[in-house]
């Protein structure tokens, strides 16, 4: 290589270059533009865009190297599954990674007949297929498929409604506590005379009454009661 050749664009680094930049400016359209503007993730920006630089300078080399091609798919699906292999993705980001892993491979590794015309033909017709797939596809699915919201928001409500019962019911009743000595009384047969055995002593109306402590020693148990009002 002579400083003529590299100036004159006859060198196959400027080949290489080109290709990485194209390769770079898809991965750009397709992770930045496409992907994290219609998923809302931004997480996975970085490990994508890395990955697509990485795989397209290894399989750069490669091409200088004897090395079968299912050799080369096998080491580059390792060097996918490595990164992600203790957490759970989506199918859709499953679809990104191999789009990202199968665009970098495309530019490094084919020849086309015409290498700068061949190269932004074939990464045009991906981006405008990631670009067709999330204007269509996505939204069809979003919209024929509310199952999944539908049970949110039943889940939801539900919720809702059990704290509103119980914030009614603590509205609705007051407690106090008292020291009885009638232990007769609390059998669950007699739960009427205790209810109305109370609310004479006490001059209030009880409602409930649950059992906090007995103590047979000093015969006595320690009873929540509760009743409606003003405390």
């Amino acid at each position: 290589m002579t400083t003529d050749t590299l100036f004159k664009f006859q060198d196959p680094l400027w080949g290489i270059l080109l290709r990485l930049a194209i390769n770079v400016v898809v991965l750009y359209v397709s992770i930045y533009l496409i992907y994290s503007r219609n998923s809302k993730k931004k997480d996975k920006m970085f490990p994508f865009f890395l990955m697509g630089i990485m795989l397209f300078l290894i399989c750069t080399l490669l091409k200088n190297v004897e090395l079968n091609m299912g050799m080369a798919l096998g080491l580059f699906a390792i060097f996918s599954i490595m990164r992600f292999r203790t957490e759970n993705l989506a199918a859709r980001d499953m679809a990104y990674l191999f789009a990202v892993i199968g665009t970098s491979v495309i530019n490094a590794l084919f020849d086309f007949p015409h290498p700068v015309r061949g190269t932004i033909l074939i990464n045009i017709i991906i981006v405008i297929t990631l670009f067709l797939l999330e204007l269509f596809l996505n939204k069809y699915n979003v919209e024929t498929d509310p199952k999944a919201e539908k049970k949110a928001l039943r889940k939801t409500e539900k919720k809702a409604e059990k704290k509103a019962g119980k914030t009614d019911e603590k509205q609705k009743f007051n407690k106090h506590q008292v020291l009885y000595d009638n232990l007769a009384l609390l059998n669950p047969d007699k739960k009427e005379e205790l209810l109305s055995d109370i609310s004479k002593r006490t001059g209030i109306e009880i409602d409930k009454v649950k059992i906090r402590r007995i103590d047979l020693k000093n015969a006595d148990a320690v009873l929540d009661v509760y009743y409606k009002g003003k405390e």
